[in-house]
């Protein structure tokens, strides 16, 4: 049995690891919380989250986070984008780090340091593809998660959803789903969505405005039978309202079996 729980940043050591056979070295392991906003089975926008099934032990067969094993010579941020693309041939309009886990056995001798991050994809414009030692990857609605995931991933997912719906008010995570052009209907939708309620239209349109973020194109999205509503864009480039980390230079490095 393998027990996921939150690395202690504490600097003495613990009686357990005073005990642990010396020479023994705990591998280093990057998960990947990927969020997406999606139709349900209703056709309702629905924020999801990408899993893919294990195909090699352990828990081959269940559900888990991307991820693997830091290579040699590859940093945190490399490996993380390494496994977004390598597992689910996605890339991510966001990527931030998250919190570091420890993964131990049923005697509490450490497995792996387990360093989560959480993405975001606009999957309007992209595919998923199971990667390397997965049977297959797939969407699930963020309330509808799968039971019983390998590695207590439940516990990453729980910590990256508050992450994101504590950032949504304050670092504009919110145009990372939208295209260039949108109407305040739609990034209002976005928060509703991010944040599992309703918002009121006025005092929404109200603090948007405040915060500088958005502009009008000038333009309107024709098509309706009411009032078009007016176009907006993000007032600066979207990437840079939000930490967003890509490799640095071409991975050299040979992967390791997981």
């Amino acid at each position: 049995m393998l027990t996921l729980t939150l690395m202690n940043t504490r600097t003495e050591p613990s009686e357990d690891s005073r005990g642990r056979a010396s020479g023994v070295q705990a591998s280093v392991v990057v998960a990947v919380a990927i969020f997406s906003i999606r139709p349900d089975a209703a056709d309702r926008p629905c924020l999801q989250a990408l899993l893919v099934r294990r195909a090699v032990p352990p828990f081959a067969g269940h559900w888990s986070l991307p991820g693997g094993k830091l290579w040699g010579g590859e940093t945190l941020d490399e490996a993380a984008w390494r496994q977004l693309e390598e597992k689910t041939s996605l890339r991510a309009s966001h990527l931030e780090q998250l919190y570091t886990f420890e993964l131990s056995d049923a005697s509490r001798q450490l497995e792996a340091a387990v360093v989560a991050y959480y993405a975001l994809v606009r999957t309007d414009r992209a595919e998923i593809a199971p990667g390397r030692k997965t049977m297959e990857a797939a969407w699930f609605p963020v309330d509808q998660l799968p039971s019983d995931p390998a590695f207590d991933n439940d516990e990453i997912l729980h910590l990256a959803l508050q992450r994101l719906r504590a950032k949504v008010e304050y670092a504009h995570v919110a145009f990372q789903f939208l295209p260039p052009s949108f109407t305040l209907a739609h990034l209002r939708a976005v928060y509703e969505v991010i944040l599992g309620r309703r918002i009121d239209p006025t005092n929404f349109r109200r603090r948007v405005e405040a915060t500088g973020t958005i502009v009008p194109t000038g333009d309107i999205l024709s098509g309706g039978r009411h009032r078009p509503p007016a176009l907006y864009r993000c007032a600066d480039d979207p990437g840079a309202l939000v930490k967003m980390m890509r490799p640095r230079r071409k991975l050299r490095s040979e992967p390791a079996e997981l």
